[in-house]
């Protein structure tokens, strides 16, 4: 099979070999990246609830290519003191009240998805998980002021810095709207299943992948 009858956002297959040991932090500079999407209770990290998260770290196979990982995901209880806009839940259509939502504690839903992401950070040798995102910092700010809130100490994401999906796009395809950059990268899209934390991310981390595959690797140090 030659690499380009691979899908280059899934893997081989017949499942993808390992990458060698160092090779993505060599890569990122010990970065793993990992794709992050939230769900909110509207637009002010420091008074609005944090509802949904999805994280997708992003994995490489023994050529070097990026594929996403497995998602983890939890639903959040919303955490005492913080606000919900009711237009943010006819964006999302979550329901709070729903009897499968199975929502957990901040810290608790918290600590479900960085553990997940701490193992892939240690699966590939890295000192740490970068955020990649589609308007990275909205969902970065959101991530930090939970961190902040619930006291967690187990962060595995570094506190500023992010690949951000949207410049990536604007650079690769010249466009910025997700929806838009998938379609221009020849991914599909289902405008339906938006506004989920996990189908965002999974999504923007084909996206990713693909731009990332397409770019050469940088030399050797």
């Amino acid at each position: 099979m030659r690499m380009d009858e691979i899908d280059l956002e899934h893997g081989p297959d017949a499942g993808p070999q390992a990458a060698p040991a160092g090779a993505m932090a060599r890569r990122f500079r010990g970065f793993l990246p990992v794709v992050v999407d939230v769900e909110t209770g509207g637009f002010d990290w420091n008074r609005h609830a944090l509802l949904e998260m999805a994280a997708v770290p992003i994995e490489m196979d023994a050529e070097g290519r990026f594929y996403p990982g497995q998602t983890a995901s939890a639903h959040f209880i919303p955490a005492p003191g913080t606000e919900i806009d009711p237009r943010s839940l006819e964006i999302t259509g979550i329901r709070l009240d729903h009897p499968f939502r199975m929502a957990k504690p901040e810290r608790e839903a918290l600590s479900h998805v960085f553990n997940h992401v701490r193992a892939a950070v240690r699966r590939y040798g890295c000192q740490r998980a970068i955020l990649v995102g589609h308007n990275a910092h909205f969902d970065l700010n959101f991530l930090n002021a939970a961190v902040a809130r619930s006291g967690h100490k187990r962060n595995p994401f570094h506190p500023f810095s992010v690949f951000d999906t949207v410049s990536l796009a604007g650079i690769a395809y010249g466009q910025t709207v997700l929806a838009r950059a998938m379609q221009a990268a020849g991914l599909d899209w289902d405008a339906s299943e938006a506004h989920s934390a996990v189908y965002d991310a999974e999504q923007t981390a084909r996206l990713f992948c693909r731009i990332a595959n397409a770019w050469p690797h940088p030399p050797a140090a």
